[in-house]
């Protein structure tokens, strides 16, 4: 069978028509929108209906990123194979390991910095020039969404530290990065995770970021208490390091909230080695590093 993803750099348009070609292949992908970007773009959901639990993954937060969304939907797309045929992904039958659980799966939770990162000014729509000064002319690099706020540092969970070590730090506005808000879940894409999380029964959330090899599982003391054996699993089949953020990087953070509100295990896996956006061409060869990580967390 032919693969449907491939290691090319997949705009909103793209993506959309992608998505729609794995649900056309896999009847047990449900596709629904969460919610709409700044820009009205819809961010997409693929659920594995469960009427008990579910793991979610998530992807692309941040729009030099967007190869976190190929590697995500590689996984979907073996995965949902392998349930559908009664089969094995890395030796595990996933619809007999996966039981009563499903499965949630968002690939791009900030598709208007996915889509400035890829296409530059022509994915800013009417907010061309105001993005083009924002971020000095540098589209490749954006992280944020379209008004200037990086996601991951808008969740409510120590967003009040963390926005005053951003000021310390010379951040006072919109920003190609590592600007949280005016206040935390202020963001439509924030707000559109926070309802995914709140409506249904997450038994534990995984995001996916770029780069570095490492893995994130605590926060602040609040973690659940299977986080680090989970987190240990998870580094021995990935050969990643598990690893705590310090400075900008606490804080604020998907990961961080999901731990904080639920008290259930979160994570974030820094995918790849690099400088951001790694080679998009390097896709498949991470997501083989990976494969066998994310099936076992995917029923752990």
């Amino acid at each position: 069978m032919n693969r449907i993803i491939k290691s090319i750099d997949y705009d909103y348009l793209k993506m959309k028509k992608i998505i729609d070609a794995l649900c056309c292949r896999n009847s047990i992908l449900q596709p629904f929108s969460i919610g709409k970007s700044c820009m009205g773009r819809d961010i997409t959901a693929l659920k594995i209906e469960s009427e008990k639990e579910y793991v979610l993954f998530t992807a692309a937060f941040h729009g030099s990123e967007h190869i976190t969304s190929n590697i995500l939907l590689m996984f979907i797309e073996d995965f949902c194979t392998a349930y559908e045929k009664s089969g094995s992904l890395c030796g595990i039958n996933i619809k007999k390991a996966l039981g009563n659980r499903g499965a949630i799966f968002v690939p791009r939770v900030n598709p208007d910095g996915c889509e400035i990162s890829i296409r530059g000014a022509l994915g800013c729509g009417g907010n061309a020039e105001k993005i083009y000064k924002m971020c000095g002319g540098d589209f490749t690099h954006y992280n944020a969404n379209l008004r200037g706020v990086d996601i991951n540092h808008n969740f409510d969970a120590g967003w009040k530290e963390l926005h005053q070590l951003e000021r310390k730090n010379g951040i006072l506005g919109p920003a190609p990065t590592r600007y949280g808000g005016e206040r935390p879940h202020s963001e439509p894409e924030t707000m559109s995770l926070v309802n995914l999380c709140k409506e249904n029964n997450i038994h534990h959330a995984v995001a996916l970021h770029s780069q570095g090899e490492v893995i994130y599982w605590s926060y602040n003391g609040l973690q659940d208490k299977r986080a680090k054996q989970m987190a240990e699993i998870m580094a021995a089949t990935s050969g990643y390091a598990l690893d705590v953020p310090m400075g900008l990087a606490f804080g604020g953070g998907f990961k961080d909230w999901f731990i904080k509100e639920f008290m259930r295990p979160g994570f974030t896996v820094e995918v790849g080695r690099g400088a951001n956006p790694l080679p998009i061409e390097d896709a498949h060869e991470i997501y083989a590093k990976l494969r066998e990580m994310l099936t076992i967390t995917a029923i752990m």
